[in-house]
């Protein structure tokens, strides 16, 4: 039967992707998105779009008013570890407080089910890799400080209220709907593969590799990139499996690739150079992270469709080459 969501960030990469997800099953969905970082654009055609932030009373009003809803799914929220080490406060102190309003407002509304999307920056310099759910919490940052914080107050919220909750963390969702209906459209953006290709495609200046000294096989760091639309099929999983119990997953493809792997496969992939440069490394970056997905897999059988590098990249150039001013229509 048909259910009725509530998508936070509903505008934004991974959101949008979810939503798009949901509406493909005939679900309805409300997206709340204050539109700061996220595009109206990018949300589907089909679910309705709540223009407010998540800290405003009358905006969180005007969504609930929507419902009732069968679950809450939340992805707003300041994103950036960078900046959240120079504003540490204000990543602590926003994510945090709307986080617990939107959890607040949920309870309050009869909802059962609540998905947080998470971070991997949970972990900030863990001693297995890949990285374990048992891998102890300590986070790197102020922003997977606030995460942590979190998924704490979803424990509490189903101890009193009986409000299950999935939190999934991850590092890099990448890539692009593979049907060419969504893509990747940060301002600015700080991804490591939209920036390659804006590099290949002349539309910025060459890319600064951070670093190539590291005790990795080509001495650039290795990360884990997760193919956006495999993130959403992770959160739909997750989603039935709160019909019953509340989960915690890492994702990951359990392969993480490097800087210099990531540069050779988009060379290969738009047939055109990358240019580069290498720089010192940036404070903070370690030279391996990647995660874990084998809990999920076994309990939920989540495997990623688009796991190879080539694909991801594959998905992200077509939108991109198909939508070369983003979201934003061209003058």
């Amino acid at each position: 039967m048909p259910e009725t969501h509530l998508v936070t960030g509903g505008a934004g990469f991974v959101g949008s992707h979810l939503v798009l997800a949901l509406l493909a099953r005939g679900d309805r969905v409300v997206v709340l998105d204050d539109l700061s970082t996220g595009h109206a654009a990018a949300v589907p055609e089909g679910a309705v779009l709540i223009a407010g932030r998540i800290g405003d009373p009358d905006a969180l009003a005007r969504a609930f008013a929507h419902g009732p809803f069968a679950s809450v799914l939340h992805f707003a929220a300041l994103s950036l570890v960078g900046d959240s080490m120079r504003e540490p406060y204000r990543y602590l102190a926003e994510n945090a407080k709307n986080g617990l309003a939107l959890i607040e407002a949920a309870v309050a509304h009869g909802v059962t089910r609540f998905v947080l999307s998470s971070t991997a920056a949970l972990f900030g310099a863990p001693t297995t890799i890949p990285i374990p759910e048992d891998e102890p919490i300590d986070p790197g940052s102020p922003y997977g400080e606030s995460k942590a914080w979190l998924e704490r107050a979803l424990i509490w919220a189903e101890r009193i209220h009986g409000l299950r909750s999935a939190c999934l963390r991850y590092f890099n969702a990448a890539g692009a709907d593979p049907g060419g209906r969504l893509g990747e459209d940060h301002r600015p953006e700080t991804h490591l593969i939209p920036l390659v290709l804006d590099a290949a495609a002349g539309r910025r200046p060459p890319l600064t590799v951070f670093g190539d000294d590291y005790p990795t096989p080509d001495g650039t760091c290795i990360r884990d990139y997760i193919h956006v639309a495999d993130l959403a099929e992770a959160h739909l999983l997750a989603l039935e499996a709160l019909t019953t119990r509340s989960v915690r997953y890492n994702l990951g493809n359990g392969t993480g690739y490097s800087v210099r792997e990531v540069i050779a496969t988009a060379e290969r992939v738009t047939g055109r150079r990358v240019p580069h440069t290498v720089g010192p490394r940036r404070a903070g970056d370690p030279p391996v992270l990647v995660a874990s997905s084998r809990r999920i897999r076994e309990e939920l059988g989540w495997a990623p469709r688009y796991p190879e590098l080539e694909t991801i990249i594959a998905h992200a150039w077509a939108w991109r080459q198909a939508h070369p001013d983003g979201y934003r229509q061209p003058r």
